[in-house]
């Protein structure tokens, strides 16, 4: 397969996804259905099941891409110069925020990620590994300077990801939105503190 027809490839499947996703967002997850999503973008829906074979699969690639950015947002912080402590407070704070304005106080979207999380919990799962990795990646470099003193870095990123988990994930963010605290700034100097105390 050339170049030209492999990147037209990537641009109709783009669109695609992006068309989905704003459908899902404007009538639901339920409602939308492939023909839906081929009348918006002028094709047929045969035309669609050449690059995805079900709806699933496109719930798949909308969720996946959106999770997308919130790993390339996590990468660019912990590759940034500075100390471990206010990498991880910002990249921390960026998955929170991101994951809030996609999901919560919109009630389409929350049903997309519901279904995501229910039919495709391998592409979840990938996502909380990568995230999970990028904070491991700021961890050890505040272990190599003496900023936090942790014996496994690994359990240590494991650790601050399930601490976190209310201001992860969606659904918690939706449901916890309006529970007493920690609110995140509290819950992010309890992560650190405990990262920073010596043994």
């Amino acid at each position: 397969m050339s170049e030209v027809t492999d990147h037209i490839e990537t641009d109709v499947r783009e669109r695609i996804l992006v068309t989905a996703e704003r459908l899902f967002r404007d009538i639901g997850y339920q409602k939308t259905t492939v023909a839906d999503i081929a009348k918006a973008l002028h094709m047929s829906p045969a035309n669609v099941y050449r690059f995805f074979d079900s709806k699933k699969s496109i719930n798949v690639g909308v969720a996946r891409r959106l999770m997308g950015q919130v790993e390339g947002a996590s990468q660019l912080i912990a590759a940034k110069r500075g100390g471990a402590a206010q990498r991880l407070r910002e990249l921390l704070a960026t998955v929170h925020r991101m994951n809030s304005d996609r999901y919560v106080g919109d009630s389409k979207m929350h049903e997309m990620v519901a279904v995501a999380m229910e039919e495709n919990w391998d592409v979840c799962k990938a996502h909380m590994e990568c995230i999970t990795g990028m904070i491991a990646t700021v961890i050890a470099s505040g272990v190599a300077s003496g900023e936090f003193h942790v014996k496994d870095v690994g359990v240590a990123a494991m650790c601050t990801c399930t601490a976190m988990i209310r201001f992860f994930h969606p659904q918690l963010i939706a449901e916890c939105a309006n529970k007493p605290d920690p609110t995140l700034d509290q819950m992010i100097d309890f992560v650190i503190a405990a990262l920073s105390r010596p043994n």
